[in-house]
């Protein structure tokens, strides 16, 4: 099994970046993927996710608006925009996928309910 993001890098406040995740060793549809995030001395937040299986979405408040999460089936693969980033955004960005497809709400979208977590990716957010 493996999770592997991509797309992290420098921006700029105002900016936007895509990240991806590629998921390996199980059937993606039977998941949910979503994204979690992390800076040194705080604790992990839930960003977003997704159900690839019938596209339920969720996001944190702080992010509605400027980050989309999408999924391509046939990649087995899932997309997050993110537009008007602030320096606040600046994170270790982690995917992870958690069994069943269900998961993807508000009330159980958790990192406790994660199975499989990727390495991360860090994004900065900097002018």
């Amino acid at each position: 099994v493996q999770l592997v993001e991509s797309g992290g890098g420098l921006v700029q406040p105002g900016g936007s970046l895509t990240l991806s995740c590629t998921a390996s060793g199980f059937n993606f549809q039977d998941y949910a993927i979503g994204w979690f995030r992390q800076v040194p001395g705080k604790e992990r937040e839930r960003v977003t996710c997704i159900s690839p299986l019938d596209h339920t979405t969720y996001y944190t408040d702080s992010v509605k608006g400027r980050f989309t999460i999408s999924s391509d089936n046939s990649k087995n693969t899932v997309y997050r925009r993110m537009n008007r980033l602030r320096p606040e955004d600046t994170s270790v960005y982690y995917c992870a996928a958690g069994e069943p497809p269900g998961v993807c709400t508000e009330a159980m979208f958790a990192d406790y309910a994660m199975n499989y977590w990727g390495r991360g990716t860090l994004v900065t957010v900097s002018s």
